[in-house]
């Protein structure tokens, strides 16, 4: 995750001051990581830093806030009858439209703890902020001497999704709250689309969708489940022209045995047609739009363990 300079926006603008609450640093287990942030207005809220008494408790100060922010530890069992055993240190600032001007970097850095007078920044804090403009990598949330460094938030696992029928509106729902997935929702017309879209979705009406297919980066996972056979079958030759990181299609065996026959008459060899997943999901769930959503945002999420796991190892 990182700092979500555009959800702030939109915060600010609906409901004018907002709180942010950030969690700066953990010590121990805690219920969410570095970085989790919550925003606060009078009266609701938005995201959650977990927690239960935590969040409630700092959602409350957080409305009756008047410095510019505060910086704070709770002791997880002892302060709030929890029993993750270990603490967290929140960063909590005030937001209000005059405010947003400043957050026009990559990175996010600033002195955690209010003062009159702006200090300058430590050296260590220099270090990391030079080492990710050169390297192009940015920084994990991390608290250090006392400046709060926090990379702005910004998708990096495309996800485009074929259809905007049941299952489509299903995964829609169910993928649009998970973090770092950047989701463009393709259909034939504009009525195919329900009339509210969540936030952070573009949805892409296309006459023709599978001229598409090339637009999409070749690390992008495709999701094909749209309401004609003959549509999800010129998707999948598509995508099979080109490179990508997951390609899935919603249909029975069946389907599939169909569409392998088809897919090599259009010359497709035997070893590219596998790289196709049919069914998606986790059929044992059911058939049911939202179970398939379900079985389907587990099978991406698994799919995106295995590959955060293979960029630890080659570092």
């Amino acid at each position: 995750m990182g700092f979500d300079i555009a959800a702030l926006r939109a915060a600010v603008a609906e409901h004018g001051r907002v709180v942010r609450v950030v969690i700066a640093s953990i010590r121990g287990s805690s219920p969410r990581e570095a970085g989790t942030a919550m925003l606060i207005w009078r009266d609701g809220q938005s995201g959650t830093i977990g927690g239960g008494t935590l969040e409630f408790e700092a959602a409350e100060a957080a409305r009756m806030q008047t410095v510019s922010k505060t910086f704070s530890t709770h002791a997880l069992g002892p302060d709030l009858g929890q029993c993750c055993g270990g603490a967290v240190t929140l960063l909590s600032e005030v937001y209000e439209a005059a405010d947003l001007a400043a957050l026009d970097s990559e990175v996010i850095a600033r002195p955690a703890s209010p003062a009159p007078v702006p200090p300058s920044i430590p050296m260590t804090v220099k270090r990391i902020l030079v080492s990710a403009r050169s390297q192009g990598l940015a920084p994990g949330p991390q608290l250090v001497d006392g400046w709060m460094i926090e990379p702005v938030y910004n998708p990096s696992k495309p996800v485009w999704i074929w259809g905007a029928g049941h299952v489509g509106r299903a995964l829609v729902n169910v993928l649009a709250p998970l973090p770092d997935l950047l989701i463009t929702w393709v259909d034939t017309t504009a009525e195919r689309f329900p009339a509210e879209i969540p936030a952070g979705i573009t949805a892409v009406p296309a006459a023709d969708p599978a001229l598409l297919v090339p637009h999409a980066p070749e690390n992008a996972a495709h999701l094909v489940l749209t309401y004609s056979h003959a549509l999800d079958l010129a998707l999948c030759h598509a995508l099979l022209g080109r490179s990508f990181a997951f390609a899935g299609l919603i249909g029975s065996r069946t389907k599939w045995a169909r569409f392998s026959s088809r897919l090599a008459a259009l010359g497709h060899s035997p070893e590219r047609i596998s790289r196709i997943t049919c069914p998606i999901g986790d059929p044992q769930l059911g058939k049911h739009p939202q179970m398939i959503a379900v079985g389907v945002a587990a099978q991406l999420l698994r799919l995106s363990a295995k590959e955060e796991l293979r960029k630890d190892r080659r570092a």
